[in-house]
């Protein structure tokens, strides 16, 4: 599943070196955390959240036959202002 996610996104970012994607298991469910370059988020996420919504219904059907959980997280990476 990891690698489905990861180059699928790859295809729809313009930085695909700048994905970072990490897999959290649990028990019976796996949390997939991805992240990408600031100005690529937009494309991931899509025009009302329909592409990252499409990407989580594909990790609930493999996870339905596979008896697992998978949950798709965006992670951002907020820059941190210095005072």
């Amino acid at each position: 599943m990891l690698e489905l996610v990861q180059k699928i996104i790859e295809y729809l970012v313009d930085n695909p070196d700048k994905i970072e994607v990490k897999e959290v298991e649990g028990d019976t469910s796996t949390i997939i955390q991805v992240k990408v370059a600031q100005s690529d988020i937009g494309k991931v996420i899509g025009k009302q959240g329909r592409i990252i919504e499409a990407i989580r219904t594909l990790g609930k059907a493999i996870g339905g036959k596979s008896k697992r959980n998978y949950m798709i997280e965006m992670i951002e990476d907020t820059p941190r202002y210095s005072q």
